[in-house]
């Protein structure tokens, strides 16, 4: 060894033995530093004994030492495979060099070594050591285990004074010397006050055998002689004791207090299912920790028996101390905080938000400790959680009365939402909670569980089928468990493609869903055409007088003759059964037109799908596809004429208004091409294709209920946005509506005056007046001047308030169709620029696009 690396071990060595070595207030400063030089010369001797007797570097020998003694302590192999493992891992790491002198120093560490273990080692020294004689083996092994020195060193007074050694004084060190100089230099100061001093085992009061024997009792909460609770959170330690023992009696108080706080919660009842689960987990734990406590208690009984003149070798041969006490508790311990963490993160928690609690335990900490308690807890606590989720899955049945499952039954409520009968049970009944999800399942798992439940439910109460229900929980019933992730997953699946397929399985056979979806397309929808042409042609002569003319039996009446007189006669008869007609609220001055239409009723458990607000839709759909069939029944009737009447009385006046009539006909015809048009816009491109992909939708394999309504709600959105009646920026059912008015004012003043002309004709022929004041009743265009009757009105007075009505009704047609047609163009749909082209496919209209005004900025 070097000289440089001498002085090193010297100076550490003195600031060590500075630090350590005592001094007490009776010493001068002489026999502190005899003192000081003794510590000195025993600690070089001890380094050089054991550099002398140094065993040589074989790790494996080390190793088969560690892995005899954890087979002879242990009944299992297990910590003997771990060490292996271990012991591989730290022989494949490059950078540690060291590996013997960190084995064998763990190695140590242990207690005494058996004497099986003394003779291996002895051995082991001898062959790498030949130097080394048995004298001085046998000398070196009195030392270490029965040096009075050695045994004092360990107690709680420490080492009073250093063994006399036979080597000659060591030189003190720089360090030594600089200390000397410079308290030489310092002035004398006054001496420290007194420490206690604790020169043996007897001089603790309490001594540790009352310590140990009230221990238990402590452990479990209680008070003892020695250790008293203040309070449920307050354990008092006796004053005379040392801070050394102070610290471990707070180290072993830490359990007693966390029980104590345990014990109480464990005690309580509030708290739902799985809170008392939680309750119940946690006392099997308590009891656990209550069995460490009893077999400490057996060993400490046994220790005090054993103890002899000398209580310090009495309980050191027992193998009971108060430092074994922490090191046997310590697991303990480390369960008891982690339970009190979980008590206090639970606090307002229920349901699934406690397992998600104590999930993440298991699911985010490093510590396998930690996770496997917090796995064994969970076994316990999701009992609850897993038999409410059994009922729900196989009987769809909520049992939760303390509403700790993430699906809630919700209470009835009076609202106006429209909704009612089958659609509030299936969308109102129960609704799914998110916060109350557990992390244990993921959140398309919920969903899924939370349509298997609802849809059993459905089928139980909105179906009435309750025998499959009870069949199919007999036969799939399982029971469910925490761990078994592969069968809960299997369970579910199987649970939700057998619910799915027999719901929609009930709603196409049962109770026919498709049918009255097609029903409701040929009759409200006027998808059956030659239905629709008969009705109208028989009510045309009813719905042309004032609304409050009509009756209820004559509408019925003339819907049977359509049916009667079109293919709806195949119908099924449930299907005619639903179909009816009523009239909407009457107005003043309204016509039968305006207020009739026809009703398709929907019963439960369709109007799941159908709901209220979709028929409103439909209801919607229908008056404005019947109003667009009535301007095109009166442009029709209205062309017919011309084509007649061309021919016969208004072939005489052709020098006079053959140039109006002309002009009167081209307008009819662009009023019947653009009805035309729209009506065939509505009824293919938008109806007939959304119900093309409406079929998609509904008959794929696996579409639940919740897919049906989805794609029934899609299919009514598609049919009123692209049917130019649905939400948008422009008011296009407004537009549409001021345009069938001018198209139908045109069609009263156009054909009137044809009436009018003819009647005329007709008396003058019979040689009668061509008009009296009788005749008043019918409308003309003009108005007589006050005071004269319609007969003083001139012939050419007439022509020129028609021709201007016409040509001004003509007028405001274009413009509107123009505005249309520039707001049909600046649309995102695809579908409503391509009726504008088609509308537009000569450039005969010039379209206009409405300007936006902006909102004036304010100057403040």
């Amino acid at each position: 060894m070097s000289k440089s690396t001498e002085e090193r071990i010297d100076n550490a060595l003195w600031q060590l033995l500075e630090r350590t070595v005592p001094i007490y207030p009776e010493d001068d400063d002489e026999t502190a530093d005899q003192r000081l030089d003794d510590a000195f010369a025993f600690a070089r001797n001890a380094i050089a004994s054991a550099a002398d007797t140094a065993v040589g570097p074989d790790v494996h020998h080390a190793a088969d030492l560690i892995k005899r003694r954890l087979i002879r302590d242990n009944l299992s192999p297990e910590k003997a495979l771990k060490f292996s493992n271990l012991y591989s891992r730290l022989l494949s790491q490059p950078v540690l060099s060291q590996k013997w002198a960190m084995l064998y120093f763990l190695h140590s560490l242990t207690d005494a070594p058996t004497a099986e273990n003394r003779q291996s080692m002895a051995n082991h020294r001898r062959s790498h050591s030949p130097t080394v004689g048995a004298s001085e083996e046998r000398k070196g092994r009195q030392y270490v285990v029965d040096s009075s020195a050695f045994n004092e060193a360990f107690s709680n007074a420490g080492l009073l004074r250093l063994p006399a050694t036979e080597e000659p004084r060591q030189e003190r060190p720089a360090s030594r010397q600089r200390r000397e100089r410079t308290r030489d230099a310092e002035p004398e100061a006054e001496p420290p006050p007194p420490s206690p001093s604790y020169p043996n085992y007897d001089a603790l009061t309490p001594p540790e055998p009352a310590l140990l024997r009230d221990l238990p009792f402590t452990l479990q909460g209680l008070s003892s002689t020695n250790l008293v609770f203040s309070s449920s959170k307050i354990l008092k330690l006796p004053p005379t004791l040392p801070v050394p023992v102070i610290g471990l009696l707070h180290t072993l108080a830490e359990p007693c207090l966390l029980y104590r706080g345990l014990s109480e919660f464990v005690e309580s009842s509030s708290g739902g299912l799985v809170g008392q689960s939680f309750r119940s987990a946690l006392s099997i734990e308590l009891r656990a920790y209550l069995g460490l406590v009893a077999t400490l208690e057996g060993q400490i009984r046994r220790a005090l028996a054993q103890l002899d003149d000398g209580p310090r070798q009495g309980i050191g041969k027992a193998g009971v101390t108060l430092k074994r006490c922490v090191v046997w508790t310590r697991e303990a311990t480390m369960g008891l905080r982690l339970m009190s963490l979980m008590v206090e993160q639970s606090k307002d928690k229920k349901g699934g938000q406690l397992i998600s609690v104590i999930h993440s335990f298991a699911l985010t900490h490093g510590d396998p400790f930690v996770v496997n308690f917090a796995e064994r807890l969970l076994s316990h606590v999701t009992r609850p959680f897993y038999d409410m989720l059994r009922q729900w899955i196989y009987d769809g049945e909520l049992s939760d009365p303390h509403l700790e499952f993430f699906v809630s039954e919700q209470q009835e409520k009076l609202d106006d939402t429209g909704k009612g009968g089958a659609t509030s049970v299936w969308e109102d009944k129960y609704k799914l909670n998110a916060a109350m999800v557990p992390s244990i399942i993921t959140d398309s798992f919920a969903n899924k569980v939370f349509l298997i439940g609802k849809s059993l439910n459905f089928i139980r109460h909105g179906c009435n089928d309750a025998s499959w229900v009870e069949s199919y929980s007999k036969s799939a019933s399982r029971e469910l468990h925490y761990g078994d992730t592969a069968t809960l997953e299997t369970s579910i699946d199987e649970a939700y493609k057998t619910t799915m397929a027999r719901l929609i399985t009930l709603m196409e056979n049962k109770f026919h869903l498709f049918e009255h979806l097609s029903a409701l397309k040929k009759y409200l929808l006027l998808g059956a055409g030659d239905f629709i042409a008969v009705l109208m042609e028989s009510l045309s002569a009813n719905l042309d007088r004032p609304a409050n003319t009509q009756y209820r039996h004559t509408l019925t009446a003339q819907l049977e003759h359509a049916v009667r007189n079109s293919n709806a006669q195949h119908d099924s008869p449930d299907v005619l059964r639903r179909l009816d007609s009523r009239m909407l609220e009457l107005s003043h001055g309204e016509i039968g037109w305006d207020v009739f239409t026809l009703e398709y009723k929907i019963s439960p458990p369709v109007d799941v799908i159908v709901t209220p607000f979709g028929s409103k839709q439909y209801l919607k759909v229908f008056n404005f596809l019947w109003r667009v069939k009535r301007v095109e029944f009166a442009l029709g009737t209205t062309w017919r004429r011309c084509m007649t009447g061309a021919r016969g009385v208004l072939g005489a006046v052709t020098d006079r208004v053959g140039g109006d009539w002309k002009s009167a006909r081209c307008v009819v015809a662009e009023m019947v091409h653009f009805v035309n048009q729209l009506q065939y816009y509505i009824l293919f491109e938008v109806i007939e294709s959304s119900w093309g992909e409406l079929q998609e939708a509904m008959r794929r394999p696996d579409s639940t209920l919740d897919d049906l309504i989805a794609a029934h709600a899609a299919y009514l959105t598609a049919i009123t946005r692209k049917g130019l009646l649905g939400a948008s920026a422009v008011d296009f059912p407004g537009q549409l509506h001021e345009l069938l008015k001018t198209m139908l004012a045109y069609k009263d003043a156009f054909t009137r005056r044809q009436e009018r002309s003819a009647k005329i004709e007709n008396r003058t022929a019979a040689g009668k007046w061509g008009l009296s004041e009788r005749d008043d009743d019918i409308p003309t265009p003009i108005a007589a001047p006050h005071g004269l009757g319609l007969a003083s009105v001139s012939e050419d007075d007439i022509l020129g308030g028609l021709r201007g009505r016409l040509a001004h009704l003509a007028a405001d047609f274009k413009a509107r169709v123009n505005v249309l047609l520039g707001d049909l163009y600046a649309q995102p749909d695809t579908d409503m620029r391509w009726l504008a082209m088609v509308m537009n496919f000569n450039d005969v209209y010039s379209p206009v696009r409405r300007k936006r005004h902006k909102p004036l900025m304010s100057n403040g």
